[in-house]
């Protein structure tokens, strides 16, 4: 201000500003300096002081010696001073280091001398990386109007104004302060990774109060100004929030103490001060807005949860921050880091050694459950919404005056959602208008970033990965289940290979491609849209309405709008996600990053950053490569040229033919590399452009050194499966046929099974043709296996109709071919060929799939034996209450209604590795709570619901093979770690350096026999028959046709007596009759609550009859009500359902107290091929 706009009066405002920071000091006001604070006032100092030649005498400034005093006083690290954003140069922050050291050697603080010179002479050798690199052109989006602002005819012609969306512009902010920092500590990675991981609301405190009060000391009102600022209104909230808690709270203890049996929340609302409440209820409240599909407001629910669980977060961070964590040395023993050459052996004890100095100190409580946060957050926010108040202006149309009106800033309201009333948190308009344009927080969360440092070996389920930031290694929804398994696995050591892996992945050290790197920004800031970068202007015309047009051309023209519609919100969408990229990438350009690992429920291995990582997409992949070089070789120079045929999409040649393809076109690989966009641009053209460009500048710098095979070479190099899941099947299956579409034997030429079922489809066409079918001669010649890649790709994975169609139809629409009004019916059709085309193909793959769906199904039927009696007499006791509940009209509950709510039984099984899954899907128990704003319905983990039978049967067979694929992994890892290869993968796609290819490839067979030699199925087998040995199956929930049906053809047999065989008929076709074997029945027919049950349910069913007889013959006065009220009358379709229902119920009670072992009706193992896997050893595209 001084400097520029208020320049005239330079004086007033230096002075105002030095007397906010005197009352600061003071702590009149009960806020202290921050380091952004002093920062400030250095910087006056500097334009300003004695020695400036702007000095402005008598302005009340304090000394660089007396702000040094105070700094150290108040224990803020001086480097976090050197280092605020508030200096716009290094030569700046190094002037002010001067005045620093200056001041500490008067007061004799050598300590900070030391640290401060030695900060400077690292600031004036460093070479900053950033420097000649442009900024990136951000995304931008229309402004919003003022609406206090007039419109007029002028206004109208005007070219909008655009702005940074409100996410981007926070990252690009806290981007720039972890490229500040690199400035000023550019060797101290630990303590610019302790920045990263910072926490933000003491900053944003400061900043708030900071701002608020210059507002008000330096008497701003300008008209602008009038709409205030939407940071000065949360503050107001804020001090007005925090009065109001504390009463609240006083008000609440009191309360409580009278009423000793009510629930106690004073003590969840005693754990975090007033001050810290207020800024998280009011920081959760904004972030929410527009989330849950709610436009300017958020669910109540999910409000009030998220509120409490910020309130949990942020006391358990506190607990945290007490015990001093103290930063890990970085330095580690060893080439092999944590892992010596003694292999696998004494793992757990090995590691707790070699981390005993990282150790923490966290005290985590347990966790709350989600009533307490949605009753803590209902005050809260309650609290807020009595309390936040905004003014509204605006101007009269005829007189011009300027009207105002305070107006609350949050209101509850109900609105009607899929035909159900949902509570929702309204914002103001004018609270969203100004968050659509002002900045809230300062930060993103420091996990979306890589790692500076590499990460904590993974110790528990909740230590590991980022140095101060908790994160969990299992990424899990709210299971507890699964969370229990697996606290109990780790406690016992079981898991320390999947541990060991996870620290594999997150130690191998990347870099950004700077080469690939200035391709990609020149491109982006030019808007064209290039190797998948999606264009600053979106192409597409819109489409237009025929005039005149009739009903069906305007139907089309509603398909296409919206179809246009849509596709501009997407690549709006890919815009801003390829911007986080750049930006990111940018920031970290110099510096050896990591990514720290953790696994999904099923054990496959993801980067814990989600903007930019080595899993992502082709622009991701293009940015990174690893930090650590190595000489090519002859044999890694060949595999380079692989590598870049691979990515140029010729990948179903074979070796030679591939190494002949890179040679054929050395020409436009130079000139990609040389002249990657004045040139000709033949990389563009790779199914992998950025890809593949990277490639094309690697091999181009190893053919034009001097010696090739001596070249440093820092690519990746990758191995990946065919069909990985396809490969898995059928080396459990043992089948041949399947074996050699997935190249696990030897061929002197890669199979392609997807080209074998486009080519299989291509047929079925050509007959449909001659049938007349409309979409078949609409899709001759044009399937490609790109189209129906995915298809064959998830049917093992158990794809339905439905999917595959939808799958089909994206691969469609992105060919540009089919008008979109036809795409849908198209795919439907090709859909149905390809499934059928896939189904004659894989048999061996389809019974595993059947046989693990049958698994699922009835291990989700399946009670606990100890269970059953218990269950019985609670039943019948809550029949007896039913009874005699008198007047009031009660739901009956049918016995087999009863028995399915007790099936509870989830499918769990261990990998290879050690690691228990816990498949986590169960029917949502929804659950009543009161808050003080609302009643609200959650789903609360903690609380036993029943499973979902069908989506446990469903995915059961998917997540098996992918925990396979998950171990295959992992193993490869840890080996490849033991011979001292780098190693990254992406699920089925293995990354090392070119020249470690071969031993690479070695591995992966090597471990992928170890896996399958194991008879993977026969274990699996053998651990449900131990797990669910105790495990009974109501006969009443097996008899329906389908299931009994498809168990007889899987070999599923029951043993039973002769006499129990007459009342078995609806599942007869199962039944083994044998009076001299035992019998996989138990009744329960003697217990006197099943016999007391017997004989309730038959009274019952005699006395429906018996109603039902006597309703036969309507008379007279029934018929006219009939022919009245004709639009009642049951339809057939609801007639057929309700007989049915009442079959099933007369089954169900002659079935009642019958129960059979899981452990007979699990089906025998389908019969395995004579395919040895050893044979991959043989095949040289097994991994290619």
């Amino acid at each position: 201000m001084a400097m520029s706009k208020g320049a005239d009066n330079r004086e007033f405002w230096i002075e105002c500003a030095w007397e906010l920071f005197t009352i600061m000091e003071s702590g009149k006001e009960k806020v202290e300096p921050s380091a952004g604070s002093y920062a400030t006032m250095l910087k006056a100092w500097l334009r300003f002081g004695p020695d400036s030649p702007n000095h402005v005498p008598d302005t009340g400034a304090v000394r660089p010696k007396e702000m040094l005093t105070s700094i150290l006083n108040r224990e803020i690290p001086v480097e976090n001073v050197v280092a605020d954003r508030v200096f716009e140069s290094s030569e700046e922050a190094a002037e002010v280091i001067k005045l620093l050291s200056k001041a500490a050697a008067e007061l004799g603080h050598t300590e900070v001398v030391a640290l401060l010179g030695q900060t400077e002479a690292i600031g004036a050798h460093y070479d900053d990386v950033l420097a000649d690199v442009p900024e990136v052109v951000p995304v931008m989006r229309v402004k919003k109007k003022d609406p206090s602002e007039s419109e007029s005819d002028e206004d109208e012609t005007q070219e909008p104004e655009y702005e940074v969306p409100f996410n981007l512009s926070n990252l690009r902010r806290h981007l720039s302060r972890v490229s500040f920092a690199r400035k000023v500590l550019p060797e101290d990675v630990a303590a610019r990774q302790k920045l990263l991981e910072d926490t933000v609301y003491e900053t944003a405190m400061d900043r708030l109060k900071h701002e608020t009060d210059m507002f008000e000391q330096l008497g701003l009102d300008t008209g602008h100004l009038r709409q205030p600022d939407l940071r000065r209104w949360m503050w107001d909230w804020h001090t007005k929030l925090q009065e109001r808690l504390e009463e609240e709270i006083k008000n609440i203890k009191l309360i409580e103490n009278k009423k000793e049996d009510r629930q106690q929340l004073s003590p969840y609302l005693s754990l975090v001060k007033p001050e810290r409440l207020s800024l998280i209820t009011i920081f959760e409240i904004m972030r929410l807005q527009g989330s849950g599909g709610v436009s300017e407001g958020m669910k109540t629910t999910r409000a009030l949860i998220a509120v409490g669980k910020a309130v949990e977060n942020e006391y358990k961070a506190q607990i945290c921050k007490k015990n001093n964590i103290d930063l890990p040395a970085i330095g580690r023993a060893g080439s092999n880091g944590y892992f010596s050459n003694l292999g696998y052996n004494s793992l757990l004890e090995r590691r707790i050694v070699a981390a005993r100095h990282m150790s923490d100190g966290e005290a985590w409580t347990a966790a709350w459950t989600q009533a307490t946060r949605a009753k803590v957050g209902g005050i809260l926010v309650e609290c807020l919404m009595d309390v936040a108040k905004v003014t509204r202006s605006a101007t009269h149309k005829v007189t011009n005056e300027i009207l105002t009106e305070v107006q609350p800033a949050f209101h509850h309201t109900y609105e009607h959602s899929r035909g159900q009333k949902l509570g929702v948190i309204r914002l103001n308009p004018a609270v969203s208008e100004r968050l659509a344009n002002d900045s809230v927080r300062d930060t993103i969360h420091p996990r979306h970033l890589p790692m500076l440092v590499k990460p904590k070996p993974w110790l528990g389920l909740k230590k590991g990965g980022y140095m101060f930031s908790e994160v969990s290694a299992m990424r899990f929804k709210e299971s507890v289940e699964q969370q229990s398994y697996l606290n109990h696995a780790s406690e016992l050591g079981n898991v320390e290979l999947v541990y060991a892996g996870l620290d594999v992945l997150g130690s191998t050290p990347w870099k950004i491609n700077r080469k690939v790197f200035d391709v990609v920004l020149k491109v982006w800031n030019s808007g064209e849209q290039l190797g998948k970068l999606p264009p600053a202007v979106f192409p597409d015309p819109e489409p237009v309405m025929p005039e005149g047009a009739d009903i069906k051309t305007r139907t089309t023209y509603i398909q296409r709008i919206k179809a246009w519609t849509q596709a501009k919100a997407n690549n709006h969408s890919d815009r801003c996600s390829v911007n986080y990229k750049i930006e990111i990438a940018r920031t970290f350009l110099g510096d050896t990053i990591y990514f720290p690992h953790n696994v999904d429920f099923r054990g496959r291995a993801y980067p814990i950053p989600p903007h930019l990582n080595h899993i992502g997409n082709d622009l991701s992949r293009g940015l990174l490569v690893f930090a650590e070089s190595k000489p090519l070789g002859e044999r890694g120079l060949r595999w380079l040229q692989i590598h870049l045929a691979n990515l140029y999409g010729y990948d179903k040649a074979n070796f030679d033919e591939r190494v002949q393809f890179v040679q054929d076109h050395l020409d436009d690989i130079f000139d990609s590399a040389t002249n990657p966009l004045e040139g000709r641009r033949w990389w563009t053209h790779a199914d992998d452009p950025w890809q593949c460009l990277g490639t094309c500048m690697e091999l181009h710098a190893a053919l034009t050194s001097e010696n090739p095979h001596e070249y440093m070479s820092c690519l990746p190099v990758h191995q990946d499966g065919t069909c990985n899941g396809l490969q898995h099947y059928a080396a459990l299956g043992g089948d041949s046929r399947g074996a050699q579409q997935v190249n696990l034997s030897a061929g002197e030429r890669p199979s392609d099974v997807y080209s074998y079922v486009g080519n299989m489809a291509e047929e079925i066409i050509k007959r449909d043709i001659a049938k007349g079918e409309k979409y078949a001669a609409m899709l001759q010649g044009k399937i490609t296996r790109k189209i129906v890649k995915q298809t064959v790709m998830t049917t093992v994975y158990g794809v339905t109709f439905i999917g595959a169609r939808e799958q089909i139809e994206r691969q469609l629409k992105l060919t540009k071919q089919f008008a979109e009004e036809e795409v849908w019916g198209a795919s439907a059709y090709l859909a149905k060929v390809v499934l059928g085309c896939i189904g004659d193909l894989f048999t061996g793959a389809k019974d595993i799939q059947v046989w693990l769906t049958l698994c699922a199904r009835l291990i989700s039927k399946a009670i606990p034996g100890d269970r059953i009696e218990e269950a019985f007499a609670e039943y019948r006791e809550r029949k007896n209450k039913k009874s005699k509940a008198k007047g009031r009209k009660t739901k009956t509950e049918a016995p087999h209604d009863f028995l399915r709510k007790e099936q509870m039984t989830s499918v769990v099984w261990t990998t290879p590795l050690g690691l228990p899954i816990v498949q986590p899907y169960r029917k949502p128990n929804r659950k009543q709570i009161v808050t003080s704003m609302q009643t609200v319905y959650i789903s609360d983990p903690n609380s036993p619901s029943e499973v979902n039978t069908m989506k446990q049967a469903s995915a059961f067979p998917p997540n098996f093979i992918h925990s396979l694929d998950a171990t295959h992994m992992m193993l490869t890892a840890l080996e490849c770690r033991t011979q001292g290869l780098t190693f990254a993968a992406v699920h089925d796609s293995y990354w090392t350096h070119a020249s470690d290819i071969d031993e690479m490839s070695g591995i992966i067979r090597d471990t992928f026999i170890a896996l399958h030699s194991s008879d993977v199925l026969k274990k699996l087998y053998d651990e449900f028959k131990e797990r669910y040995r105790n495990y009974k199956i109501p006969l009443a929930s097996i008899h329906s046709g389908v299931l009994t049906k498809s168990l007889k053809q899987a070999g599923t047999r029951i043993k039973v007596t002769s006499k129990q065989a007459q009342s078995l008929k609806a599942i007869s076709t199962l039944v083994d009759v044998s009076d001299t074997e035992d019998s996989s029945i138990q009744e329960n027919d003697d217990s006197a609550d099943v016999k007391a049950l017997l004989v309730d349910l038959a009274k019952e069913r005699e006395a429906a009859k018996l109603e039902r007889g006597s309703n036969q013959e309507p008379n007279e006065t029934q018929e006219e009500e009939e022919e009245e009220f004709e639009d009642d009358w049951e339809s057939p379709r609801a007639k057929a359902a309700r007989l049915r229902k009442a079959n099933e119920d007369l089954q169900s009670i002659e079935l009642l107290g019958k129960f059979v072992n899981l452990v007979d009706l699990l089906p025998p193992l389908p019969k395995k091929g004579d395919f040895k896997v050893e044979a991959i050893k043989a095949s040289q595209y097994f991994f290619s």
